[in-house]
């Protein structure tokens, strides 16, 4: 064991698990049973263990709270505010995935009180700073579409290019002229490896 003079902060994983579903962008959240802010809803997450490693810790806490299991996440941010737990000083590292709604069974468990899909455009009250934790993990989703396959993990087997369309514009907030966006999905690496 070490000791050390100064105080350490405890550090958390939260999983921001999207789907478009609907015809709208959905998150999970799960309800929480336990103080602080129980009753709130929240991202699935929690602490992570001494000798844990963060991407086992965010995957542990998602199965623990959803009962979900081989959600592929991806680190997005770290949050850091100093004020951000009232129970002690909490680092979070944030992991993001988008998924099919429609192929998951979440079940609340652990502390989550329950567990739900809600459209981003109509959410309860969250818990801690997830409001903020919400914003920055859209930001990203919308900047990952413009690179990468990230849309594709929303499309069902034989979709159609207007499908795919649609999740993108679902995901923007906007209409995209079909054409441009036909033309530039042909012109993308990510649609060869698919």
């Amino acid at each position: 064991m070490y000791e050390y003079e100064y105080p350490h902060p405890a550090v958390a994983t939260d999983a921001v698990l999207f789907a478009v579903c609907d015809d709208t962008l959905q998150v999970l959240l799960i309800k929480r049973g336990r103080e602080p802010f129980k009753d709130y809803w929240a991202f699935p997450g929690g602490f992570v263990e001494i000798a844990e490693d963060l991407d086992a810790a965010a995957q542990r806490e998602l199965a623990e709270e959803t009962g979900l299991t081989g959600i592929d996440l991806e680190q997005f941010y770290t949050f850091g505010t100093p004020d951000r737990d009232p129970r002690e000083r909490v680092i979070t590292v944030a992991y993001l995935s988008l998924v099919r709604s429609e192929e998951l069974e979440p079940v609340a468990a652990d502390d989550a009180a329950a567990v739900a899909w809600f459209s981003v455009d109509d959410l309860p009250p969250l818990a801690f700073d997830n409001d903020e934790m919400l914003y920055r993990a859209r930001a990203y989703l919308i900047e990952k579409l413009e690179t990468s396959d990230v849309a594709l993990n929303a499309m069902a087997d034989g979709f159609q290019l207007p499908d795919l369309q649609r999740v993108y514009e679902i995901i923007l907030g906007e209409t995209l002229d079909a054409d441009v966006f036909a033309s530039w999905v042909m012109g993308q690496d990510w649609l060869e490896e698919s």
